[in-house]
């Protein structure tokens, strides 16, 4: 890997230490191109790679260290202290070094690199944290928009899609109308990877985007295939979904602004509450890994007791049974 290293200078940082040219940064982009070409990965996941990775290249300069191969597990370990100390979590770091992981991984592939220097590496641990969720009472609540306006049907329709579904915001946005499929009540969506599945719509969401489809129209500038469309007549963008969602807590008297991955989160603990099916919840929302479905199942302990003494077949307590009575 060895003698090209890039000319840039890298500006001064909070680290603590006067700066060299950093290792191989142009690499950066090549993986980064990798990522949006042939991994097919979100442009969110790769901002935040590129992100990682150009901190991880500043440390590197402020240590003396003017190439990848010359980055050991020790110096490594070392950076991944840092930034613990400066308030990263355990979460957040782990995404930091499946990052590194992965960048280096790539190297060795491309053959400029001979070994990884983060593979036996892991974070600190930290408390997991449970998703946020509405109830079924605060669901109805916002869902309960009263200005019938074109961009206020939109909303609903937008609203009641991601929680209908399970959506990420991304899916939400990227949805076209031949995505759409009436006759089976479903919906194309392209997830993580431009993975596709395919997602049931209810009822309530049917009603609301049919609604929404008598007013895009009128909203429609240059033509687009786009589901939901912005004042402009533009597919709409996440951030737009985001402060319509705010705005719409704040108007509807909800204690505080919701997320739309609250809603995602709310559709799948709802579903578990329901009916316990993992399997079928981890389709839905097109987790790759089960284990990452595992955390909605932080079910209330006096609904689960409720649902055990109702369906377990040891669980009811039974009254004893009346003795025969004898002859005298």
């Amino acid at each position: 890997m060895g003698s090209r290293a890039s000319s840039r200078k890298t500006p001064k940082s909070n680290l603590g230490h006067d700066h060299e040219d950093p290792p191989e940064t142009d690499w950066i982009a090549d993986f980064i191109a990798y990522l949006a070409y042939e991994r097919r990965l979100s442009p969110h996941t790769q901002s935040n790679y590129q992100r990682d990775l150009n901190h991880l290249a500043a440390f590197c300069a402020a240590q003396h260290i003017g190439s990848w191969a010359n980055l050991t597990t020790t110096q490594l370990q070392a950076y991944i202290s840092l930034r613990h100390r400066q308030g990263l979590t355990g979460r957040s770091l782990q995404r930091q070094l499946s990052a590194f992981r992965g960048y280096f991984a790539w190297l060795i592939r491309e053959k400029r690199l001979d070994n990884n220097p983060a593979t036996r590496l892991r974070p600190p641990k930290s408390t997991a944290k449970l998703p946020s969720t509405l109830d079924v009472d605060q669901i109805a609540a916002l869902m309960n928009i009263p200005d019938d306006s074109a961009i206020s049907v939109r909303d609903r329709a937008m609203f009641e899609l991601l929680y209908s579904s399970g959506l990420r915001l991304a899916e939400l946005v990227g949805i076209n109308l031949a995505d759409l499929d009436w006759h089976e009540g479903t919906a194309r969506v392209r997830g993580k990877g431009s993975r596709e599945r395919m997602v049931p719509v209810g009822r309530m969401a049917q009603e609301a985007i049919r609604g929404w489809l008598q007013h895009r129209s009128g909203l429609m500038g240059d033509a687009t295939e786009a589901l939901f469309l912005s004042n402009r007549g533009t597919r709409i963008s996440p951030r737009s979904v985001q402060t319509r969602l705010t705005i719409w807590c704040h108007r509807l008297g909800l204690a505080t602004p919701v997320h739309p991955h609250e809603l995602r989160h709310s559709c799948a603990t709802h579903l578990l509450e329901s009916s316990a099916d993992l399997r079928a919840v981890q389709e839905l929302l097109g987790h790759a890994n089960l284990s990452t479905t595992q955390i909605y199942t932080h079910l209330d302990f006096q609904h689960l007791a409720d649902v055990y003494d109702r369906a377990h077949p040891r669980a009811r307590t039974r009254k004893p049974a009346k003795p025969e009575e004898t002859p005298d």
